[in-house]
């Protein structure tokens, strides 16, 4: 695949994501205003929670989804300070929400838990919003505990499985991607691949393109099933674009 065909595919499957503590409101609509690009908009923009009607307003009159964080980034096994937090996430506009795993509890082996932690999530949210389970890969470590921690997501419920949340060491990669593709296309259930952390250049990105691409097919690599979350690699799209190669 050439890079101007994968900037425009990646741009149509960027979570474009701001999470800093110097977010403002003014910030976030500057986001929201760059989140409409001159070769088409995003899947979605990632916010803070207290930012998420700002982004709905400011949205409203396009295709692109209000992403939002919960149980972020440490993950917990709090499952009522969790629903609450969800449900006002939803009630503010949320379209997709991004929950951490309980990574920590899981690694400790509490796995049945984590599991019913993650399906009681997603019955409260129910159909119509998108649920996004970040496993922080790089503090799970191992490929079976990967691979373990993916299936356990998406037999309870997770519409996406996500690397990581960008706060840790070690963020995406290759290798904790493929697992988690792999897992996917092993599974009965159908599941989104979202990739997130550290994900700069066109060459980062397009390595989790082609991965996808490798694994799933490339008709079912779009908005619907993959994904990857960024804040500055839309600017480098739209130089490839604008360059033409």
């Amino acid at each position: 695949m050439d890079d101007v065909t994968a900037a425009e595919t990646l741009i149509s499957c960027l979570d474009l994501t701001s999470l800093n503590n110097t977010d403002t409101s003014e910030s976030i609509i500057d986001l929201c205003r760059k989140a409409q690009t001159p070769y088409g908009n995003v899947a979605a923009v990632c916010v803070y929670p207290q930012f998420v009607g700002i982004a709905k307003e400011h949205l409203r009159h396009t295709d692109i989804k209000v992403a939002t964080v919960i149980n972020f980034p440490d993950g917990s096994l709090d499952l009522e300070r969790t629903k609450s937090a969800v449900t006002t996430a939803v009630v503010k506009g949320a379209d997709e929400i991004d929950l951490v795993f309980p990574y920590k509890q899981f690694l400790e082996g509490q796995k049945n838990e984590c599991g019913l932690f993650i399906k009681q999530i997603k019955e409260h949210l129910g159909k119509k919003i998108l649920l996004k389970v970040i496993l922080e890969t790089g503090e799970l470590i191992h490929a079976a505990t990967i691979a373990e921690a993916a299936k356990l997501c998406i037999q309870n419920g997770a519409d996406f499985i996500k690397t990581s949340t960008g706060k840790t060491k070690v963020s995406a990669t290759p290798e904790a991607a493929n697992i988690i593709l792999e897992t996917i296309a092993s599974g009965r259930k159908n599941a989104g691949f979202k990739a997130s952390g550290g994900i700069k250049t066109i060459d980062d990105a397009k390595k989790y393109l082609v991965l996808a691409v490798a694994v799933m097919g490339g008709k079912w690599v779009t908005p619907k099933n993959f994904r990857i979350g960024a804040s500055s690699l839309l600017d480098n799209l739209i130089e490839v674009i604008n360059r033409g190669y």
